[in-house]
């Protein structure tokens, strides 16, 4: 039986990433922003990752034009043909919450698989990209429904270009011993503070809210901005980055 050697990628709104799944295992992780394949050319990409490869699979919320385009180059860089994950009602334990599966981004999908498939318990699942997306499941698998609220950067950002008077958020240095950290003594620091006790306070609450239904749900934290929130939180989250890939894996066999 040849051994399963694929291609694993999570194409987001701002950047790509990609793993290689051997052996029941990823490695050789990577990522490139969509800025710099735009600006460089997809040769950061291929000269990244191996040729030798049986299939590539990918979940792509990047829109249609650039999943024909990383088709089309993967097909030229290894032969493999892409394949494009899709929601469904029940796919790898998990039940969908949605009327329209159809209709849920496919990130959330797999990073729900990928968290199930390790945990099988109540999780409080959590993407912080572009967006930030909480998802919760039950303890038996079933999708309880979610929230999407303005990633961290996005609601920097969005200060910046809707008001006249704040200028972009530069970095803020943290001091561990100032138990009062959260408040911001300039305007950078008001900024970067108040998105993130937002994005975090966002979580916590969706936590709380799981308990009071009777539920214990584990926090799990994927996306480009996790480790920023991971010691934010007065829970103890668990990270997972590649968590997308980690449902890929998981539901490679149906999408091949």
């Amino acid at each position: 039986m040849t051994p399963v050697r694929a291609l694993l990628f999570d194409a987001g709104n701002t950047r790509l990433k990609w793993g290689y799944l051997s052996a029941g295992r990823i490695s050789k992780t990577g990522s490139v922003s969509h800025a710099k394949l735009h600006e460089k050319g997809y040769a950061v990409l291929t000269t990244r990752l191996p040729r030798e490869v049986s299939h590539a699979v990918a979940s792509n919320v990047a829109g249609p034009g650039f999943a024909a385009k990383l088709a089309s180059v993967i097909g030229l860089h290894c032969g493999a043909e892409m394949h494009f994950a899709h929601c469904e009602k029940f796919a790898g334990g998990v039940t969908a919450g949605y009327r329209q599966p159809r209709r849920m981004g496919i990130d959330r999908w797999m990073a729900m698989i990928g968290a199930w498939n390790e945990f099988r318990c109540a999780l409080c699942i959590v993407d912080a990209g572009t967006a930030m997306t909480i998802d919760m499941l039950d303890n038996t698998g079933q999708h309880l429904g979610g929230q999407i609220i303005p990633g961290i950067r996005m609601m920097e950002d969005s200060l910046r270009r809707k008001t006249s008077d704040i200028a972009p958020a530069r970095p803020v240095k943290r001091n561990p011993g100032d138990k009062l950290a959260g408040f911001g003594k300039n305007t950078d620091e008001a900024i970067v503070n108040g998105s993130m006790n937002a994005a975090c306070g966002a979580i916590e609450r969706a936590a709380k809210q799981a308990r009071r239904a009777g539920m214990r749900p584990k926090i799990i934290l994927t996306g480009g901005d996790a480790s920023r929130i991971l010691k934010q939180l007065n829970d103890k989250p668990i990270l997972r980055p590649n968590l997308v890939l980690d449902g890929l894996a998981v539901m490679l066999p149906s999408q091949t």
